[in-house]
Order: C-alpha cells, then structure tokens, then sequence
C-alpha cells in the first residue's frame, strides 16, 4: 500500500497533467496563525501547480517539537486544506521555516529541521532529496513537445553567514533605514555550496525551453544592506556566467522573502535579460520597498501571489509574469516571448 501511495504522489508531483502545466501560481512568508484567506484567491486562479518559496511558516526556534507543532497548524488550516487537496504543490525554505532569522549553515538543527520539512511537503521516501544534504531539487514537464524545467534551490543550508554593516557604503546616510549587512567580498564566500554548485551546473546542461529558477531570497536587486544574493556579488556573476556558458536559455527566476511584490530585470548580463520576479506576502507585509535600480514597476506593499501564465500554443511561446493582490486586482504584468531569452549566437 505504501509503495502504491508512493506511486501514486510520484505521478502527481512530477507528471501531473504534463500537457496542462501552462499556469503556475508561487509565493511566500506566509504565517500560520492567520486565516489565510487570500489562498481562495489563489485557487480560483485555477493554477496547475503552486510553488512555496519559503517562509512557509514562521517557525524561528532550535526546538524541533516547536516547529512540528507550527507545521501542523498549518496543515489544520482550511484554506491551507483546500489548495493542497486541489493543486499540487512544491516547496524550498527560507531562513523562518529553515530555523532561524538570517542564519545561514551553521543552524544546529538544519538535519533534523529538513526531515521535517520533507514529510510535511510529502516528499516520496524514493526520492533523492533524502540523499543528499540540503533540500535542494527540480522537475521536468513535457508540455505540446516542449521541457519546462524547474529548479528550487536551497539558498539556507550550505550559505556562508552574513557580514554584519560595517559602515563600507559611502553614502548610507541617504538610506533611511538601517543596514544590517555588508557585501562579502572574500571570493570563497558562498550562498549554495560546491556541491550544490555542482548540481545546479548539471541541471542547466539538460535540454529544456523554459527554465524556472525558484530561490527563497532575490537574485536580481541591487545591494540594499538586506539579506540578498547581492551581500555575495562574486555568487551573483557566477551563476550569471554558469547561464551563459551552458546556453541555459529561457531561464527566469523567482524569489520571495522581502516582504513585499516587485519584478526586477538584469539587462548586462552578455547574453540576455535576466528576470527576477519577488512575490513575498502571501499573509506578511513590509512598510518599504528599498532601493532598487532594477525594478521595472513599482512595488506591492498589499498581501499578494505571483502567476506564472505560458502559451505554448504560439510558434514563440510568451511568458506572463503576474503578481496579484489580496483583492484579486492584478497589480503587475509583463510579456516576455520565449525568443527575448536567448543566447544569441
């Protein structure tokens, strides 16, 4: 009986409806004591799959008895109940659900925390998330002769710990809030690890049309003094240069944790623009957007999802990067046709 459940969760996770995967809804910092409403909205959308990007809850303890019983009242709560007995959904952590705020690898309990993290999202025992350290995975789905490829990264167990400000900004007086962190500028800092380095490298050399890369904290911001792959500059460029050097075309990325919705756009990369889409409020809210030279639209202060809308119907298949409000108002949009993501020869 196991072993057909097994199955059975196998085939839904990763070949659900394989030629329906065209709406995928995503989002973030989502606490476990509010009602949660806001998930009605999302399942109205309809969406074939639904990703968590951490901060799924708000556990913030090294006592694992703590975290099972946040992760249990989550499981109880009905809107909760609904999405996940209609949609399938997969997840990565942030730092809130990993253990700690900001904490890195050096958390105590990260083994005994991802156990936990693992059964609560269902994860087949077969599965190679087990194995290794870390939670880090990705799919695949064949859609109308097409590959979208998913990639969740783990952006908690393997990071170097943060440098505390240490006033380096030249300007930070025209902040009006305080820095909590320096840039690391020691090239052997890390936010993923060797060996995760070494598998996202792999993942990105596999055939695919379209590339989602799920990471809890924001890829394409500039540096704010907050949490961001931008306090690791030389990570940044070397996931940059691992896109370009495997002809990783149609990769996009999606992030959460900041509280707030906003889509960002890397147009120097060397090969093609980069999209960072942030949706991080699904119960949470921030009371600024801080400063960032690449964002494209203006924030979303207002609890709120993201959607990922793809017509692969058309010869050039078009994205839809969408993020949409607690009132069902949709606050951000932008069309990207499939071609804009290439490296050109």
């Amino acid at each position: 009986m196991k072993l057909l459940l097994t199955i059975v969760f196998l085939s839904a996770l990763n070949l659900y409806s394989q030629d329906s995967i065209s709406r995928i809804a995503f989002g973030s910092c989502q606490h476990q004591d509010k009602p949660l409403d806001i998930l009605k909205t999302v399942v109205a959308h309809q969406p074939d799959l639904f990703i968590y990007l951490g901060d799924n809850i708000y556990g913030d303890t090294d006592h694992m008895c703590v975290l099972k019983r946040k992760y249990r009242k989550l499981g109880k709560n009905k809107n909760f109940k609904n999405l996940r007995k209609i949609t399938p959904i997969i997840a990565t952590w942030d730092d809130h659900d990993y253990g700690q705020d900001d904490i890195g690898k050096y958390y105590p309990k990260k083994k005994q925390s991802k156990k936990i993290f693992l059964k609560f999202f269902k994860e087949p025992k077969g599965s190679i998330r087990h194995q290794h350290e870390g939670i880090y995975t990705s799919y695949e789905y064949k859609v109308n002769g097409k590959v979208l490829q998913i990639i969740l990264l783990d952006c908690r167990t393997f990071r170097s710990d943060l440098l505390p400000y240490n006033g380096s900004l030249k300007n930070d007086t025209n902040y009006h809030y305080h820095l909590d962190y320096s840039q690391q500028m020691k090239s052997d800092s890390t936010m993923l690890g060797k060996t995760q380095w070494k598998w996202l490298e792999e993942q990105l050399k596999k055939p695919a049309d379209i590339r989602i890369i799920g990471s809890s904290t924001q890829f394409a911001t500039q540096y704010n003094g907050y949490e961001a792959w931008a306090n690791f500059p030389f990570e940044q460029l070397r996931m940059l240069e691992l896109i370009r050097t495997n002809g990783a075309n149609g990769t996009f990325f999606i992030s959460g944790d900041v509280h707030y919705a906003e889509l960002s756009k890397l147009e120097n990369t060397g090969f093609y623009p980069i999209y960072d889409l942030t949706c991080s409020g699904i119960t949470e809210e921030w009371k600024f957007a801080t400063p960032n030279m690449y964002r494209v639209d203006k924030p979303v202060m207002e609890n709120h999802f993201g959607i990922i809308d793809i017509d692969w119907s058309k010869e050039n298949p078009t994205i839809s990067l969408e993020v949409w409000d607690q009132n069902d108002q949709r606050r951000i949009q932008k069309v990207i046709p499939l071609s804009e993501l290439q490296i050109k020869e």
